[in-house]
């Protein structure tokens, strides 16, 4: 556990550390909206939107999974499982098209 703190603490260390160079531009550089800046702005809303996605399929099978055990184990209350399981897949889309529309505005804004 502590061996987990720390190389949790090392981790946020490294990247509020290396966030540092990035918000030390002019504001001359920073508003042109060219060079390194904006590359890096593009593979970081990729990225994002990307781990995104892909922990919403994680959180998607889980759900049905769950949903699927508990209809095994108490075929009575299949109606109420199965309305919990369309809400949760839901709300859970929701967050991927949130972050979708996140990205989507981050890329416009780098334009």
């Amino acid at each position: 556990m502590k061996r987990n703190l720390i190389r949790l603490s090392f981790g946020l260390m490294t990247v509020l550390f290396s966030a540092m160079t990035a918000l030390a531009q002019t504001p001359g550089a920073q508003a042109e909206g060219s060079g390194i800046g904006k590359g890096l702005g593009y593979i970081g809303a990729g990225v994002g939107f990307g781990i995104a996605a892909g922990l919403c399929g994680i959180g998607q099978g889980r759900v049905a999974a769950a949903a699927c055990e508990g209809m095994a184990r108490n075929p009575g209350a299949y109606n109420r499982v199965q309305l919990a399981l369309i809400l949760g897949l839901a709300f859970i889309e929701t967050l991927v098209l949130f972050s979708f529309v996140i990205v989507y505005i981050h890329f416009g804004a780098l334009r």
